[in-house]
């Protein structure tokens, strides 16, 4: 009974996907950090910047939630080179600062989950990539990636595959 009731329900997020040559330099970066003896990295596949998490929705509901989420999207310039290891060891890289159509997209979107009748985060939005979890030593490199992300191509909605699976992209809003 438990696969069923799985089955029936999906852990969702929305994110800011990054295309196979910023995930790659992010990957890189990540790997020139010191990682203590358990530290559990992100793998290059799954690294993104969260704009909402959902948490656990009927599956049932996923085509009002491809209609529901869709909002005016704007291309967002992210310059990356903030290292931080957060409580509960979180490696985390940040942006230098948080763009003004990004703020506006994850605002957006925060009125179209309200709108569904699904949770918002109370916490303000802090836009980062998890590099690593249980890092609690971790030590970065000296100076940041120096990166630069030209997220121009929409946003996602994404299933977290129980299991391992990784991540499942549902759905791709598109500009």
């Amino acid at each position: 009974m438990p696969e069923a009731s799985a089955a029936a329900s999906l852990r969702l997020f929305l994110a800011l996907w990054p295309d196979e040559s910023q995930r790659a330099a992010i990957s890189a970066w990540q790997r020139s950090w010191q990682w203590p003896p358990g530290a559990k990295l992100v793998a290059p596949e799954r690294l993104h910047l969260t704009l909402h998490f959902i948490g656990n929705v009927p599956s049932a509901r996923l085509p009002e939630l491809a209609t529901g989420l869709r909002v005016p999207f704007e291309a967002v310039e992210l310059e990356f080179g903030d290292a931080e290891v957060w409580r509960g060891g979180i490696a985390v890289l940040r942006p230098h600062a948080s763009p003004e159509p990004l703020l506006k997209l994850q605002a957006r979107l925060a009125t179209a989950l309200t709108a569904l009748g699904l949770p918002v985060e109370d916490r303000p939005y802090r836009p980062h990539v998890t590099l690593a979890r249980r890092a609690v030593a971790a030590k970065p490199p000296a100076s940041g990636p120096a990166l630069r992300w030209h997220a121009d191509s929409g946003y996602v909605l994404v299933r977290t595959v129980f299991g391992g699976g990784g991540y499942q992209i549902l759905e791709r809003f598109t500009p």
